[in-house]
């Protein structure tokens, strides 16, 4: 077997060029590793990764078209043995446990991708999964705390879109009571001093989006 075959064969999946091109440079370098395809959203990763199916696929988590998020849970349904480590530059604790039950091999803070790309990638591909150790410290860090039910959820991205109580309680054909109701809820289990800081809190943390 030559050396060529046993690379590991890994897919870049960034929209953000000058991040690939980092990560090809840092590859390029090493004796065990090999570039076989780039991607720039999460359509054209499944594409990639169907023609390729590579050893490991690196994915940013945010990016146009389709998120990595969702790009993951189509390749692993597709190929379940798939490996692969999630990209983000955010430390959003909601985002990370998604991604690990949802399969991911790994998580890395790209502040940490010089530092910490190489050895994930070997480790990820013996199996083992790894994530930065402050993406560990923010997981462990909301482990306690108590979820959100689903309503609130939705009275919370109605709050970060800038709707007051009435208008919320319209649009999701309840009273101004119960939105209330919630949002105190919300404040608590946030730890938040106001609505605005509450909203803040949940698009750091991954809890919505906007």
């Amino acid at each position: 077997m030559s050396t060529s075959a046993r690379r590991i064969r890994i897919l870049a999946v960034d929209d953000h060029p000058i991040v690939r091109e980092g990560i090809a440079a840092l590859i390029a370098i090493q004796p065990d590793m090999i570039l076989v395809g780039e991607a720039s959203d999460g359509r054209e990763a499944i594409q990639q990764f169907r023609t390729h199916q590579p050893d490991l696929t690196l994915m940013d988590v945010q990016m146009p078209e389709m998120n990595g998020l969702d790009a993951l849970m189509a390749i692993r349904g597709e190929f379940p043995d798939a490996k692969i480590v999630m990209l983000t530059t955010y430390k959003s604790d909601i985002q990370i446990v998604r991604a690990l039950k949802a399969g991911a091999q790994g998580y890395l803070l790209k502040n940490a991708l010089h530092k910490e790309l190489l050895a994930t990638i070997r480790a990820a591909h013996a199996g083992r999964k790894t994530v930065s150790p402050e993406v560990s410290l923010e997981i462990v860090e909301h482990a306690t705390d108590e979820s959100l039910t689903p309503a609130e959820i939705n009275v919370l991205r109605l709050i970060a879109k800038g709707s007051a109580n009435k208008e919320i309680a319209d649009q999701l054909s309840t009273t101004e009571e119960s939105v209330k109701s919630r949002v105190k809820n919300i404040l608590s289990k946030l730890g938040a001093n106001d609505r605005t800081h509450a909203a803040t809190i949940a698009l750091k943390r991954g809890i919505i989006e906007l």
